[in-house]
């Protein structure tokens, strides 16, 4: 039997809004982080930037969002889209999708520690 871990970004997602982001790691390994984001509905708090040590990869998947990085505005995301963040680019979610869920795939790398933080 093969060590391979398979699962869908899809599945199990929520039916109704939830009262706040779902994140769901689906593997960690040295200075990597793979997460599953299911937003209904959040955004950033105002005022609130996230301005992480690491680099980070962000998809769309399904669902739609605004995205503003600091000093250009915001960014209209649809499924499919997808934005690097390197380490220390100030960033935060202006909006997701209320009607349904807005799924996310994240890849956190060199991140302290490799399994730890969010955003």
């Amino acid at each position: 039997m093969s060590d391979a871990l398979v699962g869908s970004l899809l599945e199990g997602l929520p039916a109704s809004p939830q009262p706040e982001e779902l994140f769901t790691t689906l593997a960690a390994l040295p200075g990597v982080r793979i997460e599953r984001i299911v937003s209904t509905g959040q955004s950033s708090p105002d005022g609130f930037w996230y301005d992480q040590e690491w680099d980070e990869f962000v998809l769309l998947v399904a669902g739609s969002a605004t995205l503003q990085v600091d000093g250009e505005g915001d960014r209209p995301l649809s499924p499919g889209d997808w934005v690097l963040l390197p380490a220390r680019t100030r960033h935060r979610v202006a909006a997701t999708a209320a009607g349904g869920p807005t799924v996310w795939l994240a890849v956190h790398a060199g991140e302290p520690g490799g399994t730890t933080g969010s955003g």
